[in-house]
């Protein structure tokens, strides 16, 4: 007979499949490349049957947060899955996609007028199991609309992202994880002309049952690239743990 530690146990690795975290039992985690940051999580896994937030105060907040997500789209979208991005006042090129890998004609975008309509779209979006994720931006989302959303995905195991554009408003939701995203200015590779890979500050502001946390990342043509500072030198490592500048 289970004792009540046991049930307990069990009980919460449940919850955690639930939330997107899946069970590590060959001591490697399921990464998606995103590195260190990864280790954030429960499991050292990125939650994919998850709600993610990201705040936005600052318009180049938003214009940052649409980098990150998209990098993030090149790694859940690699076996030719589908996206739906949702909005009422989308500021995103799709063809500015293809600088992530990501290719404009396997998002379905669709600009609507209403917040509740967004609302609407992205809950039944994100019960479509033949998705990957589901990219809304809303100025604002309730507790309970925001249940509803993690309900959805908890049945689907679609990755839901939403941009809140308003994020001076303060708002109660139970989404998994919630980000900031901030720009940092990019450095030319040495002896080549042009403007240097994107770059953004990544703070990690919650995340259930995991460790917030900051990073300087940039997306490097194909995939992310983190910054270590090491005896106040800026060491850049490819996130499969290779130093490559």
């Amino acid at each position: 007979m289970d004792t009540k530690k046991d049930i307990l146990y069990k009980l919460k690795q449940d919850i955690l499949l639930w939330q997107g975290f899946k069970h590590q039992s060959s001591g490697q985690a399921d990464c998606i490349g995103l590195g260190e940051m990864e280790n954030l999580f429960p499991g050292g896994v990125f939650p994919k049957r998850a709600i993610h937030e990201f705040i936005n105060i600052q318009p180049e907040h938003l214009a940052a947060s649409y980098g990150f997500i998209a990098g993030l789209l090149s790694l859940l979208m690699e076996n030719g899955a589908a996206c739906v991005w949702v909005s009422t006042s989308r500021h995103l090129f799709p063809a500015s996609l293809s600088l992530f890998n990501v290719e404009a004609e396997r998002i379905i975008f669709m600009d609507v007028q209403r917040e509740k309509d967004v609302l609407w779209i992205t809950e039944e979006a994100l019960k479509c199991e033949g998705l990957v994720a589901v990219v809304s931006e809303l100025n604002d989302v309730s507790l309970v609309e925001s249940r509803r959303l993690q309900l959805a995905v908890e049945t689907s195991g679609v990755t839901g992202f939403i941009l809140r554009k308003d994020g001076n408003k303060k708002a109660s939701t139970v989404a998994t994880a919630r980000w900031k995203v901030s720009p940092l200015p990019s450095v030319n590779e040495e002896g080549l002309p042009g403007v240097g890979f994107p770059r953004w500050q990544v703070e990690l502001l919650k995340i259930r049952n995991g460790n917030p946390g900051s990073f300087i990342l940039e997306w490097a043509g194909e995939k992310f690239k983190e910054a270590k500072k090491i005896n106040n030198h800026e060491i850049w490592s490819d996130l499969g743990g290779r130093q490559i500048g």
